[in-house]
Formats: C-alpha cells, sequence, structure tokens
C-alpha cells in the first residue's frame, strides 16, 4: 500500500479549515484527516512517507472549468500535446482538475479542438482532464466580447450532435445565450446528456433568463462580463443571477474583470458554493516572450495584468492563475475558508464531480494542493501522485 502522510498544517477540507492537522493518503484516495495529536499518537511504519509542511495550508486541488491556455498552449492549437502540455503547467499553481475551453472559431478549427482536448483524456499526467467546456458557438454577437462574430451560430442541433460525438461525449460544461432561438430543444439535449448549461456572451432579458432556467439553464459565464447588465425596469441576465439563489456563476477574481467592490456585493448575495472561481486564461498566461498571440491575435500584457489586442487596445482576456484568483478574494475580504470553497468544492459540485473530488473527505481522490501563506503552489498532488514538489 502507498502511504502518505501530509502533517504539522493547516487543513482547508474546502468545507471548513483545520488548524494543526494531518491527511493521510492511501493508494491515491484521502484516508483520513486528524488532528497533530492524533498523528503523534500514531505509528505508521516505516514504509509510510511523512511530511513535514511546517504550517502551510492543505487544501483539495484547485479546479478551473473555463481556461483557453497556458504557457504558450491553447485548446486552438488543436493538438493533444498542446492539451497535455497545459495539464502539466497547471500542476505548477495547484490546479489538479480543469475544462478545457473552446472558443467560437472555423468550423474545422472548433471541431479539431474538440478532437485534440477529447484525445488528450486519460494520456495526462498533470492536472486531470474533466472533460469540455464549449463556450459556444451559440451565442449573442451583440455580446461578443473579444470573439469573432462571424463563428456564432443559430443554434443547431445536428452541429450540437456532431460536437458531441466527436468529444466521445465528454462535453461537460457549455456557454450559451438563453434568448436564442431553440435554445430550449437544445437544453433539454444537454441535460439528457450530462452537460451543464451556462447563460453567457447574452442580451437575454430577465424574463428570457427565467425562461432558460426552466429549461435547465444553471450556471453563468464569467459574471458581469458580457451578459445584459441590471437596469430597474429590466433587472436583465445579471439581475437574474443576483436575485434567484439556486443559480450558480463564474467569477474571474482578479480585480479587473469585476470590481472588487462588486465582489464584495456579490458574496454578500451568493453563498461561497454558488460562486466558481475560474481564470478565463488566455494561451500566453505565464508565458515570456516578446510577441503574445492569443485567438490569433496579437496581444500584450497591460501594466492592469490583462491582455489587450494590439491592433485596437481592446481587452483581450485573462492573464489570472487560480491560485491568485483565491489569494486576490482573500484580499477583497473574503474569508480563506470561502475563496477555498469557490475554487474547488464549488466547481465539483456544479459541474457534478463532488462525490470524486473537491474536498478532503475520505473516499475522495487525492488530489491535493499545499500553499504557502501567500497562496504559492508548494506542492500538488494528482490521486496520490506528486506533480509538483517543493516541501
Amino acid at each position: 500500500m502507498n502511504r502518505i502522510v501530509l502533517y504539522n498544517a493547516t487543513v482547508y477540507t474546502g468545507i471548513t479549515k483545520v488548524e494543526k492537522s494531518a491527511v493521510l493518503i492511501e493508494d491515491g484516495l484521502i484516508a483520513d484527516v486528524f488532528s497533530q495529536k492524533r498523528f503523534e499518537q500514531k505509528n505508521f511504519g516505516a514504509s509510510t512517507k511523512l511530511y513535514d509542511l511546517e504550517g502551510a495550508y492543505v487544501t483539495p486541488g484547485l479546479i478551473d472549468t473555463h481556461i483557453h491556455g497556458l504557457h504558450g498552449y491553447g485548446t486552438d492549437d488543436c493538438t493533444i500535446e498542446a492539451i497535455l502540455a497545459m495539464s502539466d503547467a497547471l500542476t505548477e499553481y495547484g490546479v489538479t482538475g480543469f475544462c478545457p475551453t473552446i472558443y467560437p472559431q472555423a468550423d474545422e478549427n472548433f471541431m479539431g479542438s474538440i478532437k485534440a482536448s477529447a484525445g488528450a483524456m486519460g494520456k495526462e499526467k498533470g492536472a486531470h482532464i474533466l472533460g469540455l467546456h464549449l463556450e459556444g458557438p451559440f451565442i449573442n454577437p451583440e455580446k461578443k466580447g473579444v470573439q469573432i462574430p462571424e463563428h456564432m451560430k443559430s443554434v443547431d442541433m445536428d452541429l450540437m450532435r456532431s460536437f458531441y460525438k466527436a468529444a466521445g461525449g465528454n462535453i461537460v460544461n457549455m456557454t450559451v445565450a438563453p434568448e436564442l432561438k431553440n435554445m430550449r430543444e437544445l437544453a433539454i439535449y444537454c441535460s439528457r446528456k450530462g452537460i451543464t448549461l451556462q447563460a453567457g456572451h447574452s442580451n437575454a432579458t430577465y424574463d428570457q433568463m427565467r425562461e432558460g432556467m426552466e429549461a435547465g439553464i444553471t450556471h453563468s459565464t464569467h459574471f458581469f462580463n458580457a451578459m445584459r447588465s441590471m437596469h430597474h425596469r429590466d433587472p436583465g441576465l445579471v439581475g437574474a443571477i443576483l436575485i434567484h439563489p439556486e443559480l450558480t456563476c463564474e467569477l474571474i477574481a482578479d480585480g479587473e474583470h469585476v470590481h472588487p467592490a462588486i465582489i464584495q456585493l456579490l458574496v454578500k448575495e451568493k453563498a461561497a458554493d454558488k460562486i466558481c472561481l475560474v481564470t478565463d486564461a488566455l494561451k500566453p498566461t505565464g508565458q515570456k516572450a516578446k510577441c503574445l498571440f492569443a485567438n490569433n491575435e496579437e496581444v500584450y500584457l497591460g501594466e492592469d495584468g490583462i491582455f489587450h489586442r494590439v491592433k485596437d487596445d481592446v481587452i483581450a482576456g485573462s492573464a489570472l492563475t487560480l491560485n491568485r484568483g483565491v489569494a486576490n478574494m482573500v484580499e477583497f475580504g473574503v474569508s480563506r475558508t470561502d475563496a477555498i470553497t469557490m475554487a474547488t468544492l464549488s466547481p465539483a459540485g456544479i459541474m457534478g464531480f463532488e462525490h470524486q473530488m473537491g474536498s478532503l473527505i475520505p473516499g475522495r481522490f487525492a488530489n491535493i494542493a499545499v500553499f504557502d501563506h501567500e497562496f504559492n503552489a508548494k506542492a500538488t498532488l494528482v490521486r496520490g501522485q506528486f506533480c509538483k514538489k517543493d516541501i
């Protein structure tokens, strides 16, 4: 039996905080979480590997359900190798699970991204590929953000079935605009296939979002960004998500995509397990190069910490890593326990993986991150195997 004990740590289980505690891992699973006193009373035997964490934080491995790329690799490379490189790079930041996210592009490239992302599943040695996130193409050009309108489409069920087939059934979540014609048919199809639908890149009114909820749209994409804002005569999509506690939402917590004061408002209205921290990170995130490209366009990293298109200075996307998102939430006044929940238990629950990961509970996969007190990753374990170790 392969046994590991991480001790002398502050353990955040994804649900609560346990001071001066230890985690026992056996054959890739969480076996127990217990106090330092109990650790000192146990005799683990010579075969058990013991790691003194000297007060570091132990958390469930972080889960990023919306990420396009990292370290110069992205889903738009349309290669298995690029997805596997993303998997490896993510462990540098304490991430143990992710959904490669595919944005609207030419049909052959969109399908190529799907096939590459699905083809990488089971081959990864780093962060586990949970399944694909399709950010479109059934979204509204009126809220395109930096997406290319020509690649956005009306709901097409034959096309959706071709996506699902190309992915081998491995689509976990999909961003859609609830107001599009035939959305109910798409929602019913996705519900039957276990695909979490999330409203985004949408100009939906409050009533249209209510209809979407009735059809099964339960989540939302990069809340506040690329969606209809709140008005006193029409709460819009933003208002619907704030008003209905059952709706969950993504949040890019870099302090630029959403102002910290608005984030404070959000956490007053939403429980921690209803907020899902994501990065929406672009391909050049963490890349050190003179020329950076994202969405096949040249970008630069601004002083504000986000990418801008060179040609018009428009915001092109995020350069956030998920561990920094957690650290930022703490800086914005959220408790460490809640901030960690938003990046672990919350995404696991929203995507239906809560019985496998997202919390440090016996029987769950030993997907674990060890952070210093500034949330720099010191170690990352995926199913009990070290992918990063500096302890």
